[in-house]
């Protein structure tokens, strides 16, 4: 079968990052990591492409700078961490895009306001004010003032990044993440574990090959990746899982290369 889609013709896309790519065990910034990506991201965004970064992290790094030993459990706990953390987070990627000339904007979501079929409109004509004046959102979900997300109203930032990627009518969604992709097994355990290079139905079988836990710092996995692409694929986006470790790996996304595991229909 011969698929239309290609990563060559994407104008704008969305790009997840996990707290595990950007954020040490400790919860504090990794540098070199988020120095690389945002260098790349602001490279795509002068290539003419519309960029929308959803990411991770705010917890995590709250938790680093509040020196708290773990991730807490507790609900004020989470989100005494994420108002200190999200801050952290734009001051960082303000300053790091500004050296390439880019202006950043934040959107914080909450489950409610997508739902809201008025609330909604108005989201999606920022964002696309935001696109016409050059701007690159960056999207988290609203941990310091809503229980429901930290709860999992969204599930988690792959889910969140899925449905930012239909309201803005992205042509792409790419989860960067601390796996090549998607194997036919978890290859931390079987050595033996083969990447799958192209998926085009979420079958039984590819979700059986999907493993479980996330980071410690973080809350996503394989699976909550998937269901991401199940809604990515059903609103006809094309998505790619990308080892965060090299965000030069986009650049030969977009040059249509054999590259991480990627999904549409």
């Amino acid at each position: 079968m011969q698929y239309l889609f290609s990563f060559c013709n994407v104008k704008r896309v969305v790009i997840k990052v996990g707290t595990s790519s950007i954020a040490y065990p400790t919860g504090h910034i990794n540098l070199r990591s988020i120095e690389k990506l945002v260098k790349v991201l602001a490279d795509i965004k002068n290539s003419g492409k519309d960029v929308v970064l959803v990411s991770s992290g705010a917890i995590g790094v709250g938790c680093g700078k509040l020196k708290m030993e773990r991730r807490p459990n507790d609900i004020p706990s989470k989100q005494a961490a994420a108002a200190v953390g999200q801050c952290e987070l734009m001051y960082i990627y303000d300053k790091l895009f500004s050296a390439y000339n880019h202006v950043v904007a934040q959107a914080l979501l909450t489950r409610d306001v997508i739902d809201n079929p008025e609330r909604k409109a108005h989201i999606i004509n920022t964002f696309e004010r935001l696109f016409e004046l050059g701007a690159i959102p960056i999207v988290n979900e609203n941990d310091t003032v809503s229980v429901e997300e930290i709860e999992a109203t969204f599930g988690e930032n792959d889910t969140l990044a899925a449905i930012v990627a239909s309201i803005v009518n992205a042509d792409a969604l790419v989860i960067m993440s601390d796996i090549d992709g998607l194997y036919d097994c978890d290859p931390r355990k079987n050595p033996d574990a083969k990447l799958i290079s192209e998926v085009h139905c979420i079958s039984d079988d590819i979700i059986s090959a999907a493993g479980g836990a996330g980071s410690s710092v973080g809350t996503g996995g394989m699976r909550t990746k998937l269901h991401a692409a199940d809604i990515a694929m059903n609103s006809g986006i094309g998505m790619a899982i990308l080892n965060s470790a090299d965000p030069n790996l986009l650049y030969d996304l977009f040059d249509g290369k054999d590259v991480g595991t990627r999904f549409f229909k």
